[in-house]
């Protein structure tokens, strides 16, 4: 009988919480999974994993517009509808067009098509710990929700090729666009936080996120030891709020030194926090099912 895929999402308020880490960590300790890469405006998973690309495929989430010189008229009527300012002497300067349509829709001549656009990359790749799929959006390129969306339908795609039953996705950070495209549909997601005035509002606001969107949510506190009391009083509010408590990571040099190093924490060693990350991922798996 076929397996059910479970996908598990690891989240975080901010940037720089450690999420990504521990996704590492727990690739290093889960045998059979797909790892993805939702995190497509600053993508760093690969930089632990040193992925072998696969497959590689333009993502084109826009249109930008295009004068054909053959039929332009310069009679400026294009320039001077363009709220953009995208149009000067009859050129389209494709860093300034927003591809609304509306220069093609009042040309006399038919001298405007739209025309695809590309906006970043979607890949799977092989890595030491199995297969990813990831993603990299160009510089100023928006629709980053549209790119989670195609980097887990990969996933989805080499999950069920390979016969895995669970995808580890590293989410992005905040709770915009891009965080809803990485958690819905997904059967638990591990809340990452800091032990700070910011952290805890930050994990208060991704809880809200995963509450509205029905997604069962579990709480971990990495740099623990730096603020105790915070650290207590995450504690304190998952109970309240009925959220799970998966377990705590002391602060560390060792992450940034595995980082340098191109290292899982697991793989570079450090047996304390190893084990620390270990009771994390177990307590994940239980809420998970298996």
């Amino acid at each position: 009988m076929k397996r059910k895929l479970k996908q598990v999402t690891v989240l975080s308020g901010k940037g720089g919480t450690g999420k990504t880490s521990l996704v590492g960590a727990f690739a290093s300790l889960e045998a059979e999974k797909v790892m993805a890469d939702c995190d497509v405006d600053a993508s760093n998973l690969h930089l632990l994993l040193d992925p072998e690309v696969r497959e590689e495929h333009d993502f084109k989430a826009f249109q930008t517009a295009e004068i054909d010189p053959s039929r332009c008229r310069n009679c400026g009527l294009c320039t001077s509808k363009c709220r953009f300012d995208a149009i000067k002497d009859c050129e389209v300067d494709a860093l300034h067009c927003e591809g609304c349509g509306v220069c093609k829709l009042v040309c006399p001549h038919n001298a405007v098509r739209m025309v695809d656009k590309s906006s970043g990359k979607a890949f799977v790749s092989s890595t030491r710990h199995g297969m990813l799929s990831h993603a990299r959006l160009k510089p100023g390129e928006e629709a980053s929700g549209k790119l989670v969306t195609v980097v887990r339908e990969n996933a989805r795609r080499v999950a069920e090729e390979h016969g895995v039953g669970l995808i580890i996705l590293d989410g992005s950070p905040g709770i915009g666009c891009p965080v809803i495209a990485s958690i819905g549909g997904a059967d638990l997601a591990l809340v990452v936080a800091e032990p700070t005035v910011s952290g805890v509002h930050d994990m208060k606001r991704v809880l809200d996120v995963t509450d509205h969107f029905k997604v069962k949510a579990l709480v971990c506190v990495n740099k623990s030891d730096i603020n105790p009391g915070k650290t207590t009083e995450i504690r304190e509010y998952c109970g309240d709020r009925g959220v799970g408590f998966a377990g705590m990571v002391p602060y560390s040099r060792s992450f940034t030194e595995a980082m340098i190093e191109r290292k899982t924490i697991v793989e570079y060693g450090d047996g304390e926090l190893v084990k620390s990350v270990e009771r994390i991922w177990d307590e994940v798996k239980r809420n998970l099912g298996g």
